[in-house]
């Protein structure tokens, strides 16, 4: 899988590079996101949700680790956020092989905290925040773990 380089300069490019990404990849369900806090992980997730035509609440499972939305079709797409993690095995206690094999779209959010359990052919979207203007950078390349 060859790295591409996307830039966002406004909120609006959002929409219009989640719908890019879906197309680039379109057999990867397992997206992984990266970048500092505060640099757009669930914002860009809010953004692939559209695409997908999801038709519940996105929000941030920070306390939860994990939420499931279901699309217009009654397709589900689980938002994992491993922030809070003390270990890779929590992933374990919550069934995550059934999630991450289900054939529906995971997206996850902080996947070096359990690096080891990520498939590695999932894709990885890696953001960064340039200044001065809070331009993003947003590097679409494999996961390795």
């Amino acid at each position: 899988m060859a790295t591409v380089e996307l830039r966002c300069t406004q909120l609006d490019d959002l929409d219009k590079i989640a719908d890019e990404l879906i197309r680039m990849h379109p057999a990867k369900r397992i997206f992984t996101l990266s970048g500092p806090m505060g640099s757009g992980k669930t914002t860009f997730i809010q953004a692939l949700c559209r695409r997908l035509k999801v038709v519940d609440v996105v929000n941030s499972p920070t306390f939860s680790i994990v939420n499931e939305y279901l699309t217009i079709e009654g397709s589900s797409v689980f938002h994992f956020d491993l922030y809070r993690l003390r270990k890779a095995e929590e992933l374990l206690d919550i069934g995550y092989e059934d999630y991450f094999f289900s054939g529906d779209y995971c997206f996850i959010e902080w996947p070096e905290l359990a690096a080891e359990l990520i498939p590695d052919e999932s894709v990885l979207v890696d953001i960064k925040v340039e200044e001065p203007g809070q331009e993003r950078k947003i590097t679409v390349g494999r996961f390795s773990g």
